[in-house]
């Protein structure tokens, strides 16, 4: 009888021991950036997410393969102060250096633990971000594809635009360019291209003059937009006589805006579009 009193309990000891202890609870995650917004959509279970940020919903940012359209009208959007971030009581808030530094410390003070992603200058950093966020939200199983997806588009592009050789210029309105450091420096560098913002020293990017792109002599124009209207000034740059006798559409590639803005997965649409671009424009 004692034997198998003995044996009784250690049979419920052991089913004690190999028993799996209760999962813990996914973290409620607000976002207050579109770029965190993209992340968050792409890697957390919707009952985590307890609101995006105020432009979430706008169809300039929703396009793009890698991109849930859609998704983002399914949850509330937040006004972008504290107030309403305070009342839900989320986990976790995500932001970036771009969200008002008064509103950030303000959810400091009151306990709310904040995560801040800057913007990614390598693509190395680019899935290291991925990764992170797999981690705030106990997903890190589904980063894996998100990586893949974006080391295919880059050896894609890479293979591509091999023998490529042109110097490529990214003008946004108003003359800007972007530097090496910036996430269309990054796209142009991940598809082994050659950024000449580099001749004019810039980094981060900078306004440049229409005189010095065209004493520059880029061979090609990297710009967001196509078309033969301005809406505004900033726009009517890129509709300048002068660039557009030299960089008519058939020297001008486009990529949106809305792909080259944040880092992600959505990059690999942009280095689609980049690698479509090329192959369009031909030598």
């Amino acid at each position: 009888m004692r034997s198998a009193i003995i044996l009784g309990i250690a049979e419920s000891l052991a089913l004690l021991v190999s028993s799996p202890s209760p999962a813990a609870p996914q973290p409620r995650i607000a976002s207050m950036n579109v770029c965190t917004d993209k992340l968050l959509l792409s890697l957390a279970d919707p009952g985590q997410i307890l609101g995006l940020s105020r432009y979430a919903r706008d169809d300039w940012y929703a396009a793009g393969a890698s991109w849930p359209a859609g998704d983002a009208r399914k949850f509330p959007v937040l006004s972008g102060g504290a107030e309403d971030i305070l009342m839900l009581k989320p986990d976790v808030v995500l932001t970036t250096p771009f969200n008002q530094s008064s509103t950030r410390e303000l959810l400091r003070r009151n306990g709310v633990h904040l995560v801040e992603l800057p913007v990614p200058r390598t693509m190395d950093e680019v899935k290291a971000q991925i990764r992170e966020m797999g981690e705030i939200t106990g997903h890190v199983d589904r980063t894996d594809a998100q990586i893949a997806r974006l080391d295919a588009a880059v050896l894609h592009a890479r293979q591509a635009l091999a023998d490529r050789k042109e110097r490529v210029l990214p003008l946004l309105r108003r003359g800007w360019v972007s530097g090496r450091d910036s996430l269309i420096g990054l796209l142009l560098s991940a598809a082994g291209l050659h950024n000449a913002a580099d001749e004019l020293g810039l980094t981060d990017g900078g306004l440049v003059s229409l005189e010095a792109i065209i004493a520059l002599k880029p061979d090609l124009l990297l710009v967001s937009e196509e078309g033969d209207r301005a809406e505004d000034e900033g726009s009517a740059f890129m509709l300048h006589p002068a660039l557009e006798r030299f960089y008519p559409l058939d020297k001008r590639i486009v990529i949106p805006e809305r792909l080259t803005v944040c880092g992600g997965v959505t990059l690999a649409d942009a280095l689609d579009r980049l690698v479509a671009e090329m192959k369009r424009i031909g030598r």
